[in-house]
C-alpha cells in the first residue's frame, strides 16, 4: 500500500484525495486594505479582539477562524476526529489557549511560516490513511505579539530594514473531509488535496534575521525541485506554484536556486507574502510573512481561483524560518523549512 503512495523520495499521492469542504479567513485592517482585500469576508477592526494581550488577540483570532470555517461548511466541534494547529509564538500559546475550548483532540505544530502547509499535510495524511473522517488545519499570526517576541516592542519605534517583511495579522482554517463522507454528486464542485511533498531542515547559514526571504528560499527551492523530480512533473504543469512568504528578496534568491536545478518557474511563481500587501503604498518592504500570510492567502484568493475554475492545478509551499529569541542571541544560524501540498479542482 505504501509503495503506491509513495512518489519518488519526498511525495506522497493520495489514493483517497481530502476534499476541502470549507475554509476561513480573518484578517486585519491593514490586510483587508491590500491588494487581495476584496477577497477577505471577515476582518476585525480591532487588533486586540477585545482581549487584554498581543498573545490572547492571537488565541482568540485564532479560535474565530476555526468557529467560521466548521459554520461555513455546517460542521459542529464533534465532527471533527482532529484539530493540526500551531502559530509562531513560544510552545505555540496562541493555539493552545485559543482553540482550547474548542476541545477538538489537538495536534500541536511548529513549522514557523511553513505550518499551513505541514498541517494540511498530516491532515491528509489522516484522512487518507483512514485514521479521521475530518479534520481541521489553522494557524495564525498577529503583527504585535511577532514584533514583542522576534524583534522589538512596538513602543520602541525601531527602523525596519528594507530586507524585512511586516507580520500578517491573520489566521487561516480549512476543513478537510473524507470524500466518501460526501454525496458523490456534490464531491465534485470541492478542491482535493491530493499530494504532498515534506521539506528538510535547510541552513546556509544566514544570521540576518531581518531577512526572512534569503533564509526561506533555499528549503523552497528544495521542495519545488524535489517535487517536480519525484512526479516527473514540469513548472508549466501547474497554474501556479506558490510561496509562503519569500517577499521580493527571497523570491530573487528562488528563481536563481531553481535555475540551477534546470528549471524557470517565473511565469508560474506566486508568493503569498508579495501578493497580500502593496508594498509602496502600505510601507511593507519585502512584503507580509507570518503563518498568517500563507494561511489567509489560500482562505480567499486561491481556493476562490480553484473553485471558479481560473486555475485547475497549484503548488502550494509555505515557507518557514526556524529562529528563536534563544537561538539568535546565541549567534546561530537561521534554517528554513517548506512543505508543498498539491491543491485540485475535481
Amino acid at each position: 500500500m505504501m509503495k503506491k503512495k509513495r512518489q519518488g523520495k519526498y511525495t506522497v499521492n493520495f489514493e483517497n484525495p481530502p476534499l476541502i469542504r470549507s475554509y476561513a479567513a480573518v484578517v486585519g485592517k491593514k490586510e483587508a486594505e491590500g491588494p487581495l482585500g476584496r477577497y477577505f469576508e471577515n476582518i476585525c477592526d480591532d487588533p486586540m479582539m477585545g482581549r487584554d494581550s498581543w498573545e490572547e488577540a492571537e488565541g482568540e483570532l485564532q479560535y474565530t477562524t476555526v468557529i467560521k470555517a466548521l459554520d461555513n461548511g455546517n460542521f459542529r466541534t464533534e465532527d471533527m476526529d482532529y484539530l493540526f494547529a500551531g502559530d509562531l509564538l513560544g510552545q505555540t500559546i496562541a493555539t493552545s489557549f485559543g482553540v482550547m475550548e474548542l476541545q477538538i483532540p489537538h495536534f500541536g505544530l511548529y513549522g514557523a511560516c511553513s505550518t499551513m502547509g505541514e498541517s494540511l499535510s498530516l491532515a491528509a495524511m489522516a484522512i487518507d490513511g483512514g485514521f479521521a473522517r475530518r479534520a481541521a488545519a489553522v494557524t495564525s499570526s498577529h503583527y504585535a505579539s511577532a514584533e514583542k517576541q522576534f524583534r522589538f516592542p512596538l513602543a520602541y519605534g525601531n527602523q525596519r530594514s528594507l530586507a524585512a517583511t511586516w507580520t500578517v495579522t491573520g489566521s487561516g482554517a480549512v476543513i478537510l473531509e473524507d470524500a466518501a463522507e460526501c454525496p458523490e454528486k456534490e464531491s465534485g464542485k470541492y478542491v482535493r488535496v491530493t499530494g504532498i511533498t515534506t521539506g528538510k531542515i535547510i541552513d546556509y547559514g544566514i544570521k540576518d534575521s531581518q531577512n526572512m526571504g534569503a533564509c526561506m528560499a533555499p528549503a523552497a527551492a528544495f521542495v519545488i525541485a524535489n517535487h517536480l523530480k519525484d512526479m516527473k512533473r514540469q513548472p508549466e504543469d501547474y497554474d501556479r506554484i506558490i510561496t509562503g512568504d519569500l517577499g521580493t528578496v527571497g523570491q530573487k534568491i528562488l528563481f536563481e536556486l531553481m535555475g540551477e536545478e534546470g528549471y524557470d518557474i517565473r511565469k508560474v511563481h506566486m508568493d503569498c507574502g508579495i501578493e497580500i500587501f502593496d508594498h509602496e503604498s502600505q510601507d511593507t518592504h519585502a512584503g507580509g510573512s507570518g503563518c498568517g500570510c500563507a494561511a489567509v492567502t489560500l482562505c480567499s484568493y486561491i481556493l476562490n481561483q480553484l473553485e471558479t475554475g481560473g486555475w485547475k492545478r497549484v503548488l502550494f509551499v509555505p515557507t518557514g524560518a526556524l529562529l528563536s529569541k534563544i537561538s539568535f542571541n546565541e549567534g546561530l544560524s537561521i534554517p528554513g523549512i517548506a512543505h508543498g501540498v498539491v491543491l485540485e479542482n475535481s
